[in-house]
């Protein structure tokens, strides 16, 4: 297992966190999600063979933006 940490903008409460979180936690692969809209930050633990890229797209299609 893996974790890591994004940064995303857009998340202005507990509402945004858990729609990120139901959404990459439906990625296969991830264990775990938890999001934070006041650091804006979304903590990720997941396997290997779960690519980053597929997590950012899946945060980015329902309305967020990920930070470099």
């Amino acid at each position: 297992m893996e974790e890591i940490t994004l940064k995303v903008e857009g998340m202005m409460c507990r509402g945004c966190e858990k729609r990120i979180e139901n959404a990459v936690a439906n990625i296969e692969g991830v264990e775990k999600v938890v999001a934070n809209h006041e650091n804006r930050t979304v903590t990720i633990i997941k396997d290997q063979k779960v690519e980053l890229k597929v997590i950012k797209e899946k945060i980015e299609d329902i309305g967020f933006e990920v930070k470099e």
